[in-house]
């Protein structure tokens, strides 16, 4: 499995403070009362996951503006391949989709977790 890796524990703990408006919408209208445990900020050898299930094996990252520049979704992509090789799946949600597709990304990670754990 990935190593913590500690030198990023106080940021995440600072973003987990300072989440964005898409963040806390999904945190606190959907993920926060999840029936599986869902972390915040969750470190990941050296990435900060937005939200991480455990028992599912699911990262979901909620992009902003500033992912959709090219050097940034090639960073993205890998990032994603990193977290990938240790058994985990990404998905990724624009905060436009949190903004005006919010009860379709809500199913399609409910989806995402049940189907990882079936």
């Amino acid at each position: 499995m990935h190593k913590h890796n500690k030198t990023l524990t106080e940021t995440a703990r600072k973003l987990r403070k300072n989440m964005t408006p898409q963040e806390k919408k999904i945190w606190y209208q959907f993920l926060c009362d999840y029936p599986v445990r869902i972390l915040r900020q969750k470190v990941i050898t050296r990435f900060i996951a937005d939200f991480y299930c455990k028992k599912a094996n699911l990262v979901i990252e909620i992009d902003g503006k500033q992912h959709y520049n090219e050097s940034d979704l090639e960073k993205d992509r890998e990032r994603t391949q990193i977290i990938e090789s240790f058994g985990l799946k990404v998905v990724r949600f624009s905060n436009d989709d949190i903004d005006n597709n919010f009860e379709k990304v809500c199913n399609t990670i409910d989806k995402e977790i049940i189907d990882r754990l079936n």
